[in-house]
């Protein structure tokens, strides 16, 4: 979830964070959520070189920022928060400390609302969203945005589902789970307590790389050889030594030397890829 991968780059507690988004848009009901992504009210200010709308807030026709999508919104927020000098107290405060930073945005002027650190208070202890700063997504939760709006402008990424969480499942003997639309190592790795690298590892990923819907994800390391059921697989159009290695809970390298090939090297249709014992030598 976005707003947890947000709370580890900028230390905004995620609670913080999505409280002020389904306040500030009215649970994405309100046209400035609507119509310009903008899920925190943020107005343009003297720096601000994205685009522009204009609404009527404390004064006729005020300049507000504009975002391309939800997720631009939820990173502007952090950005915002960390480049304004008169927010840096709160930056001292634990991350778990939701009334501290609720209380510290009221008084540095976030909103003129007087009792706008109670209305945060509120809405994070209603919807136990102190669960967010423990990373714990998918425990049981009543309140979502997506759930709350319906609104197909927001991903799955910057929402909680709690209905939706990964499910372990066993392919070649070993636990996986699958990808979602907007999933990330990260947001996986947070979920299941474990380290981003090694799912990387474990899938033979380099950093960064982020899964496709639906594709499989190992959550424990792979295996050195295919099943005693598999000793070899015929290469079909546009399998990758990769995909092959995914197929069967194989890790990569191993595979490569048994089939006396070299990292990036890619088979071609019909070959014989030797999944147990080492290939051959011509």
């Amino acid at each position: 979830m976005l707003a947890i991968e947000e709370m580890g780059r900028s230390g905004i507690p995620a609670s913080i964070k999505m409280a002020q988004a389904c306040l500030e848009s009215a649970y994405g009901q309100s046209e400035l959520s609507k119509k310009s992504n903008n899920h925190f009210g943020i107005k343009c200010k003297s720096n601000w070189r994205g685009q522009k709308v204009y609404y009527d807030d404390d004064h006729k026709n005020e300049c507000f920022r504009k975002y391309k999508s939800v997720e631009d919104s939820y990173i502007d927020h952090s950005n915002f928060l960390m480049a304004n000098s008169r927010y840096a107290f709160l930056f001292t405060l634990s991350p778990d400390d939701y009334k501290g930073w609720a209380k510290g945005l009221k008084q540095a002027g976030y909103a003129t609302a007087r009792h706008y650190d109670q209305s945060l208070i509120q809405i994070i202890e209603e919807h136990k969203l102190y669960r967010l700063d423990h990373k714990e997504t998918f425990s049981p939760m009543a309140v979502y945005e997506q759930k709350q709006i319906n609104n197909p402008g927001i991903s799955n990424r910057v929402t909680i589902n709690p209905y939706n969480s990964h499910k372990t499942l066993t392919l070649n003997s070993l636990d996986a789970v699958v990808a979602r639309e907007g999933d990330s190592y990260e947001i996986i790795a947070q979920e299941l307590g474990i380290n981003a690298w090694e799912l990387y590892r474990f899938n033979d990923r380099p950093e960064g790389y982020r899964p496709r819907p639906d594709e499989v994800i190992y959550i424990q390391s792979k295996k050195n050889r295919a099943a005693k059921t598999h000793s070899t697989h015929m290469v079909n159009e546009g399998e990758t030594m990769h995909f092959i290695s995914q197929l069967y809970g194989i890790k990569l390298k191993p595979l490569l030397r048994r089939n006396r090939m070299s990292p990036g090297q890619e088979p071609n249709q019909g070959d014989i890829i030797f999944l147990r014992k080492r290939k051959p030598a011509n």
